[in-house]
């Protein structure tokens, strides 16, 4: 067994967002934690049903099989259970055939603590405040937000990214926010050849590049898009950007302040990444939505 991980593309998944335990944790919120603990237990061979990050689990493991070398992705567990009451959750992962094999189960601690120690680009949780701690350490990180997102079935892994806040940093959204559209738009114009500054998707951004490269550009199993509010002639600040990192991104939706979720089921989005709560509530119902509480608009 290796034991680095580099080298490999590592996202972190909190227990409650690969598997739907809205029960338990019922259990827990009204009863308190033996029960839930005896609730556990009493069901350990029982497999728990999917949650909402389960399809794009699913997904991020099956691009091993496509790639020739060793595995390149690698999903770790992080849980606030108890190894004791965290064995339903490892019996379920077996019962599902997920390549899943690292964990830590931190006994009702918050396991944000462990993500630089795993090497992780990426943290998926449904608990926000674990989610802030993983972006203060520079992870890219999410609250999934989803309500009935699951996917899709095609083979390929569909990703989906607003700019500001996100892929990039919020310096431009700043301005927004202070002196309204009109500024922002001089604003960016005139700073149309100077790149943004990266903002906490980056790192995972230029992970998932690197991923495809390992494929010809028509048959990778990655597909990337940004979908952003921004419009002419906003665009071309963020086009120098990404010229300027050295990344490729698929697809870029320049909308002009339309709304996001029309777009995200044209594209087929596996999942959407954004730092808007208004965002995320629209797309939520029909795709995967990770809330980033990063930026001006999270402060």
């Amino acid at each position: 067994m290796p034991t680095q991980l580099n080298d490999k593309l590592v996202i972190a998944i909190s227990s409650r967002a690969l598997f739907n335990l809205d029960d338990s944790h019922e259990v827990f919120e009204k009863e308190g934690l033996q029960a839930y603990s005896n609730y556990q237990v009493a069901r350990e061979e029982q497999p728990l049903e999917p949650g909402e990050a389960f399809p794009l689990v699913n997904k991020l493991l099956r691009l091993n099989r496509s790639l020739d070398v060793d595995a390149q992705v690698e999903v770790v567990l992080l849980s606030r259970n108890s190894a004791d009451t965290g064995l339903r959750v490892f019996n379920s992962i077996q019962h599902y055939e997920l390549d899943i094999s690292r964990a830590a189960f931190c006994g009702g601690e918050s396991p944000w603590r462990y993500i630089n120690a795993f090497g992780c680009t990426l943290f998926l949780s449904n608990e926000a405040q674990d989610v802030r701690h993983a972006l203060e350490c520079g992870v890219a990180a999410a609250t999934l937000v989803s309500r009935g997102g699951r996917g899709t079935d095609s083979e390929q892994l569909r990703f989906a990214f607003d700019g500001d806040a996100v892929l990039f940093s919020d310096e431009a959204e700043q301005i927004y926010k202070r002196d309204g559209l009109e500024a922002f738009t001089a604003s960016e114009k005139a700073a149309a050849k100077e790149p943004l500054r990266g903002g906490p998707f980056k790192p995972f951004l230029a992970a998932l590049h690197r991923l495809q490269q390992s494929f010809p550009p028509t048959e990778a199993p990655i597909r990337t898009a940004l979908v952003t509010a921004r419009s002419a002639p906003a665009h071309e600040r963020v086009i120098r950007t990404l010229r300027a990192w050295d990344i490729r991104i698929d697809e870029s939706i320049f909308l002009g302040g339309l709304n996001k979720t029309d777009f995200l089921r044209a594209y087929q989005a596996d999942v959407f990444f954004d730092d808007q709560e208004t965002h995320c509530d629209s797309a939520s119902p029909h795709v995967a939505t990770g809330h980033v509480p990063h930026g001006i608009a999270n402060s």
